[in-house]
């Protein structure tokens, strides 16, 4: 089948979950906006001891907002459009899986859209930062208007790195079942990781989180042109560049782990 004939199938099973999520409509909009109100406590927290310091290694309150919110919508959109992959345990456990195989559709295709939802509340959180981060930036004057479309651009290219990473993760779950510890290393504790700038690391745990759980090109380093004019304009490229890489590479492994799985026979 073509490529667009998936991509209308991919939206029609993401309107059909849509639309069994909304016969809940009280229950959608309160735990969004409750997920919004917790979860900006993280961002508050950092920007607390922001205000009373003045800053960390040289990065003002602004810009860890800045590093902050990219990465936030970026998982965002990320779990928005593949969530069921990072909760491919409970298919692997339950056997659930061997339902999803036999479908006439690519697995992945198939597994996608089954927990499809609409993170207000991350949008909201994340938004809220940005703008902040924007008008600062901006006001300064140490940024210009072209870092709003180029942020843009990072946004979505990191939600697909972080999709690969989520992907390549699940992904072991053919050989381990169980990977929710792996997934808080390559997923949560990593992206917490992130959230600040780079240099507060040793070089061995920043090198690791720009190549092998590769985090750092979501946010960090495109961030050292956009807000400092460091590096050039290839770091921004460069996110672009790691999104399709790690991309093809974790559907390659994905592949690979498919013709590994072994159903529960339950």
């Amino acid at each position: 089948m073509r490529s667009e004939s998936w991509l209308s199938i991919y939206k029609l099973l993401i309107l059909t979950t849509l639309r069994s999520r909304m016969q809940y409509k009280f229950n959608f909009v309160f735990g969004s906006l409750m997920a919004a109100i917790v979860q900006i406590n993280e961002f508050l927290m950092v920007a607390i001891v922001l205000y009373k310091f003045g800053e960390i290694k040289g990065w003002s309150l602004y810009e860890i907002g800045y590093l902050y919110a990219v990465l936030t919508l970026a998982r965002t959109l990320y779990r928005t459009l593949g969530d069921e992959v990072h909760h491919l345990e409970k298919y692997l456990v339950s056997g659930d899986l061997d339902g999803v195989l036999i479908r006439p559709l690519p697995v992945l295709l198939a597994l996608m859209p089954q927990g499809f939802r609409l993170m207000i509340g991350e949008v909201l959180q994340g938004g809220f930062v940005l703008v902040l981060a924007f008008i600062g930036l901006l006001r300064s004057g140490q940024i210009g208007w072209t870092a709003i479309p180029l942020t843009m651009f990072i946004i979505v290219a990191g939600a697909g790195i972080l999709f690969a990473i989520g992907l390549a993760t699940a992904t072991m779950g053919f050989w381990t079942t169980r990977i929710s510890e792996l997934q808080n290393l390559t997923e949560d504790a990593a992206r917490a990781a992130a959230q600040y700038p780079l240099t507060l690391y040793p070089k061995w745990l920043s090198g690791l989180l720009l190549t092998v759980i590769p985090v750092g090109l979501v946010n960090y380093i495109p961030s050292l042109y956009i807000l400092r004019g460091e590096l050039g304009l290839w770091a921004v490229g460069l996110t672009g560049l790691g999104a399709v890489f790690f991309l093809l590479l974790s559907l390659w492994f994905w592949r690979f782990g498919l013709t590994k799985y072994q159903s529960t026979g339950s």
